[in-house]
């Protein structure tokens, strides 16, 4: 992208004429249930220079909202299932809930969505009433409503593969005929409110307990040979796609067929090691599965009943977690272990993060300047029109020397958005006195003690 043009163009006609890759970010699910995890703080300022733009907890751990306030990450909180029962009584202890959970860590912690239960109807607690879901839901809806938060704050629900009749094959799937009076009221809930259906899906499961039936490379996401061939014609080239798409016609089973409702997989991975026989759990097993799924996750790509609908994806897990109960597979499913070491190389690394995008807990969080010393760029996975916007203002009006990101420069390379951004930010920043307001951009600027230069690129400073 030549910089030079910037200030002639349109925004509109210049993302026509420059069109920026379609990435997605990528979510991931933080699971605490060990002894030996680093500090969320610490977790928090490390994920900051991934690729990781949205992280899924399972409690409202105060210290973990605290953690990614301004970090620009999204959070996703969850109420426990043996809270939903309280929350369902009425809306003022949904209301008593959200004051004390969640509406004391807003705005500087970006929470976008609660989790209401985490497989709650297909768990073995017999005390789980499924309309206590609905009307916990309802209630917390209407309570975000009351406050003005229903637009920044979705409600929803994650749900195991189990609510499913049967998921093959895909375009013949319904829900099992005893959820279905819950999951219409569920399904008509997520598309009056514009809240996505959350599905966990594993296909380890699946080739663990059929391995003599199920093709490995179909279960981690290869292209397999043949593919499997639905009866409608659709052909899945892997069991997750396989997955979703079932899913999606149990929805439109329903009657749902012409709403909008995305579907989000809220938790997907494999783990590194199993039980003995497991077969299936090998540290090479859970790299490969993860990296295509992570590849899967910033791609656009459809699944062959809705090319064209990305979808979004949550890795299971960041950590492996020594507390977890069941099976030795439960708690290897972590992509690190809880002294910070990879369990197996995966790439999480952000080409333009301001530590350089690598992640490693055992490392200092940066070896940039300190002290008096700060920069301002800007977030990883800011929306790119507020960017192109914030780099026509500083180039143009706000009076920064972009020559450094011409096509010339020093600092042209890499040819991001996101980069040349970050260098006008910082200069207009530096130029205006380093004043926190000056660095805010629309909430897309990011104050640093990492110096962001690299190479011959000089970032510079007071």
């Amino acid at each position: 992208m030549a910089i030079t043009h910037l200030l002639l163009l349109p925004l509109g006609l210049l993302l026509l004429l420059n069109p920026l890759p379609n990435v997605n970010g990528v979510g991931i699910n933080y699971g605490t249930l060990g002894n030996n995890l680093p500090s969320p703080k610490k977790v928090a300022q490390l994920l900051q220079s991934t690729l990781i733009d949205k992280v899924k907890i399972y409690d409202t751990n105060p210290e973990i909202l605290q953690a990614f306030s301004n970090t620009g990450i999204d959070l996703i909180v969850a109420v426990e299932n043996y809270h939903v029962s309280n929350i369902s009584n009425d809306a003022s202890t949904a209301d008593e809930w959200l004051a004390n959970r969640v509406v004391p860590f807003i705005p500087a912690t970006s929470i976008v969505a609660i989790c209401v239960g985490n497989e709650y109807l297909t768990t073995d607690d017999e005390k789980l009433e499924p309309n206590e879901l609905v009307q916990a839901m309802q209630n917390l809806h209407a309570v975000l409503i009351a406050r003005g938060l229903d637009r920044k704050i979705k409600v929803t629900t994650p749900h195991s593969m189990a609510v499913l009749a049967s998921s093959f094959p895909p375009s013949a799937s319904t829900f099992a005929l005893n959820l279905m009076p819950t999951m219409t009221a569920i399904v008509g809930f997520l598309a009056d409110t514009g809240a996505p259906f959350l599905v966990n899906a594993y296909p380890y499961f699946a080739y663990r307990d059929n391995s003599g039936t199920v093709s490995l490379e179909y279960a981690l996401l290869g292209n397999a040979t043949h593919g499997v061939r639905d009866p409608k014609g659709y052909v899945y080239g892997n069991m997750l796609d396989a997955q979703i798409d079932a899913i999606r016609s149990a929805i439109n089973a329903l009657g749902f067929g012409n709403r909008t409702i995305e579907i989000t997989v809220s938790e997907s991975g494999w783990p590194s090691k199993g039980d003995t026989g497991d077969i299936a759990a090998t540290p090479q097993n859970a790299k490969t599965y993860n990296t295509r799924l992570i590849e899967r996750a910033q791609s656009y790509k459809g699944t062959p009943m809705k090319p064209k609908d990305k979808v979004e994806i949550f890795v299971f897990a960041l950590f492996n977690e020594n507390k977890k109960k069941g099976d030795e597979s439960e708690r290897n499913f972590g992509i690190f272990n809880g002294d910070g070491s990879k369990v197996y190389d995966v790439n999480l690394s952000c080409q333009f993060c301001s530590d350089g995008g690598t992640l490693g807990f055992g490392e200092k969080v940066s070896s940039g300047a300190r002290g008096p010393s700060v920069w301002c760029v800007a977030k990883p996975h800011s929306d790119d029109k507020v960017l192109q916007a914030v780099l026509d203002f500083c180039c143009g009006p706000g009076g920064v020397d972009c020559r450094e990101i011409y096509k010339s420069g020093d600092c042209f390379e890499p040819d991001k958005l996101l980069a040349h951004a970050s260098y006008a930010m910082n200069a207009y920043y530096q130029m205006h006195g380093r004043n926190y307001w000056n660095c805010d951009f629309k909430g897309t600027g990011l104050a640093t003690f990492t110096d962001p230069s690299y190479g011959a690129c000089r970032y510079p400073q007071q």
